[in-house]
């Protein structure tokens, strides 16, 4: 294991031990400020999915949005259905006549969770395939991805009869698990939020350490010389691509039961970008940084737009222009250099002490 792997596993448990302990004493258990933390938590999960195929593979996917609402679709419709015992109102009110076939499973939490996690990979590999198998790089995956979102929020906005339309899915029911129905304003279900971005943080750490995340950095740095080692590299772009998708549907899914809404807004462009402008922020060379720069930017928008009501987005954009210019690798990016300068000054002051050292001893054999 390298040493920077062991730095991520530290981080890891400190970043674990400050979101289980630290922030519920910081918020005085208050079950709204909890469920405002929970939000960023979310968020934090498909930030760190993006920096999977953005900063290892390098793979800029500017449709995150279209993978995390399949999630948060996937979740609101089964809500949806237990709290309507039948059809939905929306739908009786774009006159349709019975359920549609598409909804039925869903009223199956295991088919739920699963369509949350596997619908938004195989539209991924779907993409990815597409992309890939043609040797499609560089700025052309953030054009195809960004027009696949958009084509997908239209989709969903003129289904009206299917999706809500313009309005979404709202009026949800609580989730239902064996034993316990979550409420989104209590401690379990924080818990639920904060262990659940762990386990991504978890496998986004063992994935990015191991040798299918040694290849993908190797064919962000180079494609064709990967590809002349005799690696598949369409494969691995297209694996990573499937995996940062899944964790986005599983971050619109914990989303939905966060808001208890689906909104096609949350697979806009501006959501999109903003996912883009977390991972930026934190650091894409690393998925903990990523998921820390979700939750800090997410955290400065809400404490900006209570206290300038009016040019708040202005503020926030000055902001990241800044961190543009001066830390482009992102907060990781900064600690990095000054991990690395405070390494060679502790060198530089041991080369400094043995030399006199040296030269004492050498006198001394010299008078002897």
């Amino acid at each position: 294991m390298t040493s920077r792997f062991h730095y991520d596993l530290v981080a890891l448990v400190i970043f674990a031990i400050m979101i289980a302990f630290g922030v519920p004493a910081l918020m005085n258990y208050d079950g709204f400020e909890l469920n405002t933390f929970a939000r960023y938590l979310a968020l934090a999960i498909v930030s760190m999915a993006l920096a999977l195929s953005w900063g290892t593979a390098g793979l800029l996917n500017l449709g995150q949005a279209a993978t995390f609402g399949m999630g948060s679709y996937a979740m609101a419709m089964h809500l949806k259905l237990r709290a309507s015992n039948g059809l939905p109102d929306f739908m009786g009110w774009n006159n349709v006549p019975e359920l549609p076939l598409i909804w039925v499973p869903f009223e199956s939490l295991a088919f739920t969770l699963l369509a949350g996690l596997l619908i938004p990979a195989f539209v991924g590999g779907l993409i990815a395939i597409f992309m890939f198998r043609a040797r499609i790089a560089g700025v052309f995956v953030a054009i195809i991805t960004l027009a696949f979102l958009v084509a997908f929020q239209l989709l969903v906005i003129n289904q009206q009869g299917l999706t809500g339309g313009q309005n979404g899915l709202t009026g949800l029911a609580q989730l239902s698990l064996p034993g316990w129905t979550v409420d989104p304003y209590s401690m379990g279900f924080y818990y639920l939020v904060a262990g659940c971005l762990t386990i991504a943080l978890a496998a986004g750490v063992y994935l990015t350490h191991s040798k299918f995340g040694l290849v993908l950095r190797a064919i962000r740095e180079d494609a064709d010389r990967t590809r002349f080692f005799g690696y598949n590299v369409a494969t691995y772009q297209t694996a990573v691509f499937c995996i940062s998708a899944a964790l986005a549907g599983w971050a619109g899914m914990l989303y939905t039961m966060v808001l208890e809404f689906a909104s096609p807004t949350y697979m806009g462009v501006s959501f999109s970008l903003a996912i883009v402008i977390w991972c930026a922020v934190g650091g894409r060379e690393s998925v903990i940084a990523a998921a820390f720069g979700a939750i800090i930017v997410n955290m400065l928008e809400g404490r900006l737009s209570d206290v300038f009501v009016e040019g708040w987005h202005l503020m926030l954009g000055v902001i990241f222009v800044l961190v543009v210019m001066f830390m482009p690798r992102g907060i990781y990016g900064l600690l990095s250099e000054l991990a690395a300068k405070l390494r060679r000054t502790g060198r530089q002051q041991n080369a400094a002490s043995i030399e006199p050292s040296s030269k004492t001893q050498l006198e001394t054999g010299q008078e002897q």
